[in-house]
């Protein structure tokens, strides 16, 4: 069943609420969801940074490393097994669940860091716990957009979203840093802990349309189920694919990527800073773009296309042979990798059945973010054999196969973002 029909329906909690139909920008509901969900990032932000820097200071550098495996482990394991949790129970009420947790385990954390003097064994079972509910936390927020929203207001949802990221990624870190400095290792512990409860807070108040009663499968069939949709879709197959793909050198390994080039080359600090940056400010003014279009025709089309140039400047980026040529070339790896992921995480939502979304968004996100830790060594020592060039060569290939695969998908190729008579 396409998940383009029944996208009109009222939008409820728990019980049946009154029909609305606005522009995503313009939807309180949505902008509760959004505002949720930045709080909740820049959470995970601050979290992230005060265990690095707690595990630094009880155990010293080389246990970070540790501390972090733990957590990112069992969100890779987890976390198709929290797709269907995801869809057996509905998004809001994990997502809910996820915060819940996160708010009381944190603020536990640094309630215990301040009165004691803890071992390195509360940070491993705090990252274990952590990784736990990402694993379910992050297959609910993939499948709460079409929830909340209509089928035509998904690609303006997913552009917001992209912004929202941003955002958190740049207040995330500052707010680590200074709260670190003033209060240090409880007090960023202690902000983390705020966050997810603002973000529960506000998820209370957002109302979502139930999945239909017939895609509710019994858990311990789920899975099976839901790969073998999504094996049968003609648009979701190959789309996982090139999500997959896609998102496997921009999920992180870039960054790292960008680091070692910018060392390699002399160009410093200062100059890594601005080629980050660049790639940071394109993807933005790729979110913003999708976010203030009405509606973008042969999404399909357009995602694969924007994969091409993707390649074609990361390729050239690894043999630039000037700081202000590298700038430009990392600006433009942010703007056209960002609207790819920006619309084919929309068709994803736009063609999926919602009952099976939380499934579907797993296996997406384990292809990406779950994976990211094992890809990590392996930038390193490619650069180290081969030199910088090689390893964006090699993103570069992998692009042009993601762009392959949908070029070569009929269905996927021609997909849109709305059905026709959907106003956008």
């Amino acid at each position: 069943m396409s998940g383009a029909v029944a996208r009109g329906r009222s939008r409820e909690g728990d019980t049946a609420g009154t029909a609305v139909a606005r522009p995503a920008h313009r939807d309180p509901n949505v902008l509760r969801w959004l505002t949720a969900y930045t709080a909740s990032v820049t959470g995970d932000l601050v979290y992230f940074l005060a265990l690095s820097w707690a595990a630094t200071r009880i155990a010293g550098p080389s246990y970070v490393g540790l501390v972090v495996a733990c957590g990112a482990v069992p969100r890779a394991v987890l976390m198709l097994a929290g797709g269907v949790v995801a869809d057996r129970f509905g998004p809001r009420r994990i997502a809910v669940a996820s915060d819940t947790t996160r708010c009381v385990v944190i603020g536990a954390v640094a309630v215990t860091i301040l009165l004691t003097s803890p071992g390195l064994g509360l940070l491993i079972a705090a990252a274990v716990v952590f990784g736990v509910v990402d694993a379910l936390f992050m297959p609910a927020v993939g499948a709460f957009p079409p929830r909340i929203t209509t089928s035509g207001q998904l690609a303006r949802l997913q552009g917001m979203r992209g912004l929202s990221i941003r955002l958190s990624n740049a207040v995330g870190p500052m707010l680590a840093g200074v709260v670190l400095a003033t209060g240090s290792s409880p007090a960023a512990f202690g902000a983390a802990s705020a966050l997810f409860a603002v973000s529960l807070l506000l998820l209370l108040r957002v109302r979502t349309t139930p999945a239909p009663a017939a895609t509710r499968v019994p858990a311990w069939r789920g899975l099976g189920e839901g790969l073998r949709y999504l094996r049968g879709h003609r648009v979701l197959a190959p789309l996982v694919v090139v999500v997959g793909l896609s998102e496997m050198c921009f999920s992180g390994p870039v960054g790292l990527g960008l680091v070692l080039l910018a060392d390699e080359h002399g160009w410093g600090a200062t100059g890594m800073g601005w080629i980050a940056s660049a790639f940071s400010v394109g993807g933005a003014a790729a979110a913003l773009l999708v976010a203030a279009r009405r509606r973008i025709p042969r999404a399909g089309l357009v995602s694969a296309g924007a994969l091409l140039a993707t390649a074609a400047g990361t390729a050239g980026i690894g043999f630039a042979p000037s700081l202000p040529l590298a700038v430009l070339l990392g600006g433009s790896m942010g703007l056209t990798s960002g609207v790819t992921s920006t619309l084919t995480g929309a068709l994803v939502q736009t063609e999926a059945d919602p009952g099976y979304l939380g499934r579907i968004t797993a296996v997406t996100t384990l292809g990406t973010l779950g994976l990211a830790p094992i890809l990590f060594p392996a930038v390193g020592l490619t650069v180290a054999a081969w030199g910088s060039a090689a390893f964006f060569t090699g993103c570069a290939a992998i692009c042009l196969i993601a762009a392959a695969v949908g070029l070569a998908a009929r269905a996927l190729r021609r997909a849109e973002l709305h059905p026709a008579g959907t106003s956008g």
